[in-house]
């Protein structure tokens, strides 16, 4: 990982499978292990672990805890009030603080711990696990060009990377991508249930759903063309693709309804998470 925009300490709150995905894209490109430290009171066995391999420091006592150039929290969102005094003298006032807690608003953040003053806003996904995830972004007026390319920089060493100039979208991009890998592990199950329903075995019609699903979208990731387009290569006129996407594609009940009817109900929920 380049130099530019690389933080020379940062502190992760919450090392669960978003903050431990996220340390180890981190640490996979580049930024030292003793420059990070975790602050996580039940650390699984497998972030003792990477810890112990990279010289990531774990639970730092009190007294030598300082403010980081970066502070990370990636704790549950109903976690912050009552993990906030615990948080506050790791935020000076210097510090950029990144936060990945879903609903919880710069107003929000900044209520829970008054000493910050840069605040990014970021929504990752599970995906950032293998380096395939997709972030959207945002950050206050308080964030200088360079603390964005920090932030820039550790969110880009996950995945693809998104900014929002409105707050507001954040909940949006949540619906979206922050929660959509769910919808797509989902419409797996169901094209395997599909499956059996129409005669195949269940562990064959479940390789074939994840093979397809896992398959059309390293086709999409590997194209130029739009979704649509793609659709329409494998859509010959009045075969069975068309009959398929005929049913899943009605304007009342279909895919785009029901999607439409998805987004907006996490969205609503991250929203609601504000309180």
């Amino acid at each position: 990982m380049p130099d530019v925009g690389m933080p020379r300490s940062l502190a992760l709150v919450g090392a669960g499978k978003m903050g431990g995905a996220m340390l180890e894209g981190w640490l996979d490109t580049g930024l030292p292990g003793p420059a990070v430290s975790v602050y996580d009171p039940q650390v699984s066995p497998a972030m003792t672990a990477l810890a112990e391999r990279a010289g990531v420091i774990l639970n730092p006592p009190d007294e030598s805890r300082v403010a980081p150039d970066v502070l990370v929290l990636a704790i549950k969102p109903q976690m912050l009030e009552g993990a906030a005094p615990a948080i506050r003298p790791l935020v000076g006032a210097g510090t950029l603080l990144v936060s990945v807690l879903a609903g919880k608003t710069v107003a929000n953040l900044r209520t829970a711990l008054p000493e910050a003053g840069a605040v990014v806003r970021a929504m990752p996904n599970l995906p950032a696990s293998i380096g395939r995830g997709a972030t959207g972004a945002y950050a206050n007026e308080a964030v200088d060009d360079a603390q964005r390319a920090v932030a820039d920089a550790l969110l880009r060493a996950s995945g693809l990377v998104e900014w929002v100039c409105d707050e507001g979208l954040i909940d949006a991009v949540t619906g979206v991508s922050g929660s959509g890998p769910a919808y797509v592990f989902a419409l797996v199950e169901a094209l395997a249930e599909a499956g059996v329903a129409a005669g195949l075995p269940a562990d064959l019609a479940m390789r074939l759903a994840r093979a397809t699903v896992v398959g059309a979208g390293a086709l999409l990731g590997e194209s130029d063309l739009p979704a649509e387009t793609l659709r329409k290569n494998v859509t010959s006129p009045g075969g069975t693709t068309a009959a398929g996407l005929a049913v899943l594609q009605r304007d009342e009940n279909g895919l785009p309804a029901l999607m439409r009817e998805t987004v907006a109900a996490a969205k609503r929920r991250a929203q609601e998470l504000s309180g």
